[in-house]
Parts: structure tokens; C-alpha cells; sequence
């Protein structure tokens, strides 16, 4: 009777790489045609929301219509429960909204707008970083999302706390600095101008922001030479409830 050999370690190894190489093809396989499946299921399907297939200059005039029910008061009634289902497989947003995250500012209300119309990303202080420059990216390469709009607001509290940093020279609390460090520049350059220098920062950060998104590459400035894709920036008045477009 022959004693047991003990195990070959390099076939050992050579079979531990054999498996895995052969599960992590299966893996993406199996993604690839799972990915090839949805494709194909909205290709057959159509959008979800044929009215939001949009044009960039009536995707903003469906906008600012919404937002001139809001200031009036006469919304329009929308039936949520026949809309949920219909969203169930996808979604296209006609507009993307950078905005706030002021409580007082929600989208949806201030553009009279029903599910699946809009795409938010909201920060206090409506600034443009990486991850919400990588989910406009997303909404334009992905949801073919004709409009971005940078909102801001007056009375900004992110923009007023940014201000007293600066005029104080000391850093403000916790992870608050990150905003400020963030809306610093748009501050700054409001310093050298004359009037009211809270409101003219709030204004400059809207359109520092709108400018980034506008040469942010390779996706955004290339949808927007295409004329597939508008920018702009907008500003939300507390007391009425409307919004300008101020670039």
C-alpha cells in the first residue's frame, strides 16, 4: 500500500487561478447580457414619458411655465398612482436640477412637476463637485436629459456662513467647511464688487457653477456643442416663489 503523496502546490495554485478566472467570466457574462436585456427592454418599450422627449430650449420653457403655476397657485393635478407604474422600468427627465438643499426650495413644487420630470441633485449651497458632476453626467449620457438648471436662492445660509468665514478668518465647525471651502472663490470675487454683497455672491456662485458645468469634459461640453444639451443658471425668490434666469 502506497503512502499518500501530499498535494502539488503549483497545481494547486494554477487550479485556484483557473477557477477564479473562470467564475469572474461567468460573472460578466452574465452582467453583459443582463445589461444587453435592459437595453433592449427600453428599446422596446420606448420611454416611460414620451412628453419629456424634449428639445433643450422647450425643456426650459416647460420649466419656467411649471414655476409660473407655482407663483400663481394653480397647480396642476397630477394622478401620482397612474404615474408609478409607468416608472417602474426607467425613467427620462426632461430637466436636471442643481439645487439647494434648503428645505424651502423643493423642485418638484417650485416647477409644478410630477414623478420621473426631474433629475435633482441638491447641496446646500448649489455647487457643482465630483459626484454631482458624475450624476449630470449620468442624466445627459444616460437618461438623455435635454436641460441642466444651477438653482440658487436668496438668503442663502451656505453662501452667508461662507462670508463670515472669510471676513472672520476662522473655519467654521465639523465638515461645514467643505462648503465653505467650496464657495469661497464665488465669494471672493463678489468682495470686489459694489452693492450688496451677499446677494451679488449668491448670484456669482450660480454662475461659477453654471460655467463648470458648461466646460466640464468629456460629456457635458461635448452634449452642449452637439445642441443636445442647454445649461443655465436660475435664482429662487423667497417672498414670490418665481424663479429668474440670470445666465
Amino acid at each position: 500500500m502506497h503512502a499518500d503523496h501530499p498535494p502539488n502546490m503549483d497545481h494547486l495554485t494554477k487550479f485556484a487561478r483557473s477557477r477564479r478566472a473562470l467564475l469572474s467570466f461567468g460573472v460578466s457574462t452574465v452582467f453583459l447580457g443582463l445589461g444587453r436585456n435592459i437595453v433592449d427592454a427600453k428599446e422596446a418599450k420606448g420611454q416611460p414619458k414620451p412628453d419629456n422627449q424634449l428639445a433643450p430650449d422647450a425643456a426650459l420653457q416647460r420649466l419656467l411655465k411649471g414655476n409660473d403655476r407655482y407663483v400663481q397657485g394653480e397647480p396642476r393635478v397630477d394622478d401620482f398612482r397612474r404615474e408609478r407604474p409607468v416608472l417602474v422600468e426607467g425613467q427620462n427627465p426632461y430637466a436636471a436640477v442643481l439645487t439647494c438643499a434648503d428645505s424651502r426650495v423643493p423642485p418638484e413644487l417650485v416647477f409644478d412637476s410630477g414623478l420621473g420630470d426631474l433629475f435633482v441633485c441638491r447641496v446646500a449651497g448649489n455647487f457643482a463637485n465630483d459626484d454631482t458632476l458624475a450624476s449630470m453626467e449620468y442624466a445627459v449620457s444616460v437618461l438623455n436629459t435635454p436641460l441642466i438648471l444651477v438653482l440658487g436662492h436668496d438668503n442663502c445660509g451656505a453662501v452667508d456662513a461662507t462670508i463670515k468665514s472669510l471676513h472672520q478668518n476662522r473655519p467654521p465647525p465639523g465638515h461645514i467647511s467643505s462648503l465653505v471651502k467650496a464657495l469661497a472663490p464665488s465669494v471672493k470675487a463678489s468682495l470686489e464688487q459694489d452693492g450688496d454683497i451677499f446677494a451679488k455672491a449668491i448670484r456669482q456662485n450660480v454662475i461659477d457653477n453654471v460655467n463648470k458645468l458648461r466646460s466640464t469634459g468629456p460629456i457635458l461640453n461635448a452634449a452642449i456643442e452637439q445642441n443636445r444639451l442647454k445649461v443655465v443658471g436660475g435664482l429662487y425668490q423667497f417672498e414670490t416663489g418665481k424663479v429668474d434666469i440670470v445666465c
